[in-house]
């Protein structure tokens, strides 16, 4: 299993080591993990590298599990880095398991985000649908790029049962990614006349599918969300965050602000996704697959929820940040509930002033 060091690859790989059927998890990453991982065993090797040919051969796998394509380009020192990571690291992996002669199968966990979002959208992506805008840069691009090197390895290897999971965007109490790092903001931005459609996988539930993926027999491409969909609005409320709504044109601003604050990735995908949305249909995933996730979208997400603390400090930067962005300072003072004196936003910019001093949003 590549990716283990990050908290989620090492314990879907501790989870796959006890599941029934499973001799023995090999972890592979570039760094170790942080954290107990049970029974794995942890091989220090980066994929990149041709060298991930001789551990596979050295350990006589018969199964892969590919995990080790990355989000965000902070996590990895840049774009071109991330870059590297996932699209040439994911070629030497499948070089490598092309001259395997024991493999057998083959897991990989892509996303939903290679369908893009856009106005052109059909209700649900089934696994058939092609994108209605092709990916053009970051983490969609990359996964794009990824699937079709897989595709491409099915052909060749035809005797390899392979597996390409399209998750939705995961979350759950220990999940560090763009869309939790959003939703844990202390002032959520949304985009002004947008209220998106989201669909999402539980942390637990990724887990549980990798496990069913390597010990079923059925294989192809797989679109794995929790039943249902909640809108953007909907999500926000149960969170009890303040939301800012931005005009279109200023997002990419904010997401400048946001990305200099450290205190998330707000990428020109993700912004499509929170004014668009996207919808899956996951029929595929419980009939052929057999695999039925234990939380829907809606209690996946109350379940992330109830862990989200407000937090102070990061709001006040947020706020003076978004201030900037629309052109208007944010003083000290408030001009009672209506918000910053010539801030321009009226909505509830006054309780997330209030949410930057350490307050607690009503």
């Amino acid at each position: 299993m590549t990716g283990v060091s990050r908290d989620l690859g090492r314990r879907s790989a501790a989870a796959l080591a006890a599941a029934p059927g499973v001799d023995r998890v090999i972890g592979v990453d570039v760094s170790p993990p942080r954290g107990d991982m049970g029974g794995v065993a942890f091989v220090r090797a980066d994929i990149r590298n041709p060298v991930i040919a001789k551990v596979i051969a050295k350990e006589d796998v018969d199964t892969v599990v590919h995990l080790s394509v990355i989000a965000t380009p902070g996590t990895s020192g840049g774009r071109s880095t991330m870059k590297e990571l996932n699209v040439i690291g994911t070629m030497q992996l499948l070089a490598a398991c092309q001259r395997a002669p024991r493999l057998d199968r083959l897991v990989v966990k892509s996303t939903t985000t290679v369908y893009g979002a856009s106005s052109r959208d059909p209700a649900m992506f089934t696994e058939d649908t092609e994108p209605r805008r092709l990916p053009r840069s970051g983490y969609a691009k990359d996964a794009s790029e990824v699937e079709a090197y897989v595709r491409g390895f099915a052909r060749r290897r035809p005797d390899v049962r392979v597996t390409m999971l399209r998750c939705a965007n995961v979350v759950g109490p220990h999940v560090v990614s763009p869309i939790t790092s959003y939703f844990r903001l202390p002032v959520v931005p949304t985009v002004l006349g947008f209220d998106p459609r989201l669909q999402f996988l539980h942390e637990r539930d990724l887990m549980a599918v990798l496990g069913h993926s390597v010990t079923d027999g059925a294989h192809g491409t797989f679109n794995v969300a929790g039943a249902g969909v909640v809108s953007l609005s909907q999500a926000l409320r149960r969170l009890g965050r303040p939301s800012v709504p931005l005009p279109a044109a200023a997002v990419g601003g904010v997401g400048s602000v946001l990305r200099s604050a450290r205190l998330t990735e707000f990428s020109p995908e993700q912004v499509s996704l929170l004014t668009f949305g996207r919808g899956v249909d996951t029929t595929r995933m419980r009939d052929v697959l057999g695999f039925e996730p234990r939380y829907t979208t809606a209690s996946a997400f109350a379940d992330f929820a109830a862990h989200i603390a407000p937090g102070p400090g990061p709001g006040e930067r947020v706020v003076a940040g978004l201030g900037r962005v629309l052109g208007a300072g944010v003083p000290d003072d408030l001009d009672g509930p209506d918000g910053p004196r010539g801030s321009g936003v009226p909505s509830n910019a006054g309780a997330t002033r209030a949410l930057g001093r350490g307050g607690r949003d009503a």
